[in-house]
């Protein structure tokens, strides 16, 4: 036996294994995983290109005085429409052939309400007509027909969508709770944004596949699995425009682990009570999720799964009514990210994260986009 070749052979299987572990750990890692969660589960990345163009040209790309989140979530819906209609096979590069032909007249035209190179509503429902057919915008104005984000031709087509067909091109891994010490955990409280009616509020929010509805320029909650409120599973695309014609989309996927407020079996002011007292114990100077002297009404806690981009965490979104107002507000307890996960969240999450639960801008936070349509 040649020892002298035996032993290259195992040195250099051991460097290959070496190679492969290496290789496992670095896809495995917090930077890989944001990498990995980049995009959207419609399309593939070969069509980011003209899917991040046709919403800037919806949207991001308007004059700030143009721009309407209605028309966001229109031109949403023309894309995950034509997926639908696609047997739920996500689009490609030559898909933009086309869109190209259905939108081209509105975006070559040039007017105070439309300028070149972008698309007012009237243009985009005029190019899904070429597009899908004439029967999209009646559609998608009817809330017996429009759920999970897709204009359905009829109710037979509605009642045969599953969300988990969005699972198709996706993974959602175990649920990612927090799990370090009290103390080592980050406590946060969110503006409270006021609404009409609690119970409008409830009874939209108990609805997940309209979830979609309420979408803000910064991101959206679109359902991957069925079944009410309590337990479905939630893809959260986080758009984040890195100038102002190119809107770069973060996946993360979150399940409503724990719903209170909606019978007796989980009564709701114990469990603010308790939410309360852990804010005060670990907080940091935050104020109180539930304020002093208020009704407490709903508490839905929305947990992440692994690869989710802020860690380990749990957010929940509330409901209470004070003084004869009600109000929605958001309340999230999350791990210390990893150092990679971290570095972006203070660059540019933190400020998308605080706009889009908070009360700074309408057409940046969700709670606000629920609110007026509520």
């Amino acid at each position: 036996m040649d020892v002298k070749r035996v032993a290259q052979g195992a040195s250099a299987t051991l460097g290959l294994v070496g190679a492969a572990v290496a290789a496992r750990r670095t896809w495995r890692s917090p930077a890989m995983s944001l990498v990995r969660m980049t995009g959207t589960t419609i399309s593939t990345p070969d069509a980011a290109g003209w899917v991040t163009d046709f919403l800037s040209a919806a949207y991001y790309a308007r004059q700030a005085e143009l721009r309407e989140v209605e028309d966001l979530r229109v031109a949403t819906a023309i894309l995950t429409t034509r997926w639908h209609r696609n047997g739920h096979h996500r689009l490609h590069v030559h898909d933009v052939v086309a869109f190209h032909r259905a939108f081209f007249r509105g975006r070559i035209s040039d007017t105070a309400q439309s300028p070149r190179g972008t698309l007012n509503r009237e243009q985009l429902f005029a190019g899904a007509r070429r597009l899908l057919g004439p029967w999209f915008e009646e559609a998608y104005q009817d809330d017996a027909r429009r759920a999970y984000g897709i204009a359905f031709e009829d109710r037979d087509d509605r009642a045969s969508y599953r969300p988990e067909f969005r699972l198709r091109h996706a993974k959602l891994g175990e649920l990612t709770p927090p799990r370090n010490a009290l103390g080592e955990q980050v406590w946060h409280t969110y503006d409270p944004v006021p609404v009409a009616s609690a119970e409008r509020a409830i009874a939209a929010l108990s609805r997940p596949e309209t979830w979609p509805d309420y979408a803000s320029e910064l991101g959206r909650f679109t359902p991957v699995r069925s079944g009410a409120l309590a337990g479905p599973a939630f893809e959260i695309e986080i758009i984040m425009p890195l100038t102002q014609r190119t809107p770069t989309v973060l996946r993360g996927y979150v399940t409503a682990s724990r719903v209170v407020g909606f019978d007796d079996a989980d009564p709701i002011g114990s469990y603010a009570d308790e939410l309360n007292e852990l804010m005060t114990r670990a907080g940091r100077d935050e104020p109180p999720p539930f304020p002093p002297g208020c009704t407490p009404r709903l508490a839905i806690e929305l947990t992440t799964h692994e690869g989710h981009f802020m860690g380990r965490g749990t957010n929940r979104l509330l409901a209470f009514e004070r003084d004869g107002q009600a109000y929605l507000r958001a309340a999230g307890t999350w791990d210390d990210m990893p150092m990679t996960l971290e570095t972006a969240y203070r660059t540019s999450g933190r400020h998308a994260q605080q706009a889009f639960w908070g009360d700074e801008r309408p057409n940046s936070s969700m709670l606000h986009q629920i609110a007026l349509r509520a």
